[in-house]
């Protein structure tokens, strides 16, 4: 067999892939068995065989592999973690408020001791439901979240022309800069044109911003949810969202 020669580049192919035993055993048995077929011919059909081998678990991963990143994409939520308040350390139950989203609850703990004016009115937003449905319309992936325009923002009513120069009607709330608080990931802090201009806007964000230290009021931190913040929908090259996610249900854990 070995002396055959029109089988060594076919058997340098075989040694080359890496045949598997059972393949081996199969050509061996072959030849011992059928010595009247051409060596070629064997190792033509046993290379077949393996080809159509490779190209089946080829097709079997691609298969797999496409059903599983639709899978994900469709159930974006899959790996969300689920709200658990016996779990929460909560200093005060009146300044604790959950945020209903899309992905799942969000916790966020308010501090009127830092700004106690924009909490305050934060506060009447969520206690009148006026937060409720209002879309995460202005989305920067893994940098922040913005909602809060409740006058061209709900997502069941969106003026792209005009979405975030929204009023509540209340008036402007004077800026409650703070130079010693440290905007981390969860910070939540009222939007703003310029300084003293904040009135119902929010923006969360999703990872450390120092530069925002002393720029911004903070009105509280998320304490839990802020993957499912993460997985809130992202523009797509567009100065704000197209058919956003949005807020379903704002409120106080007590009033």
């Amino acid at each position: 067999f070995f002396t055959h020669k029109p089988a060594y580049p076919m058997l340098r192919s075989l040694v080359g892939s890496e045949m598997c035993i059972r393949d081996s055993a199969i050509l061996m048995d072959s030849l011992i068995h059928y010595p009247e077929k051409d060596t070629v011919y064997i190792l033509e059909n046993l290379l077949r065989n393996t080809n159509e081998k490779i190209l089946f678990t080829f097709l079997i991963s691609l298969a797999v592999f496409t059903f599983g990143s639709f899978y994900l994409i469709k159930n974006k939520c899959l790996f969300v973690k689920e709200l658990d308040l016996e779990k929460l350390k909560i200093s005060d139950p009146k300044n604790l408020a959950i945020m209903d989203v899309e992905c799942g609850k969000v916790a966020i703990e308010l501090y009127p001791q830092v700004s106690p004016i924009s909490v305050e009115r934060f506060k009447y937003f969520i206690n009148s439901g006026l937060y409720n449905n209002s879309a995460f319309y202005r989305v920067i992936e893994n940098t922040l979240v913005q909602a809060g325009d409740l006058e061209f923002g709900y997502h069941d009513n969106i003026n792209y022309f005009k979405i975030g120069s929204g009023t509540s009607k209340l008036g402007k709330l004077k800026s409650e800069l703070s130079n010693d608080y440290e905007f981390n990931a969860g910070t939540v802090a009222m939007a703003r044109g310029e300084f003293d201009t904040e009135d119902s806007e929010f923006f969360i964000i999703l990872k450390d911003i120092p530069l925002y230290q002393g720029e911004y009021t903070p009105v509280g931190k998320v304490i839990f949810g802020l993957d499912a913040l993460k997985k809130i929908k992202v523009g797509n090259k567009t100065d704000y969202v197209l058919r956003p996610d949005y807020i379903k249900e704002f409120e106080l854990l007590e009033n």
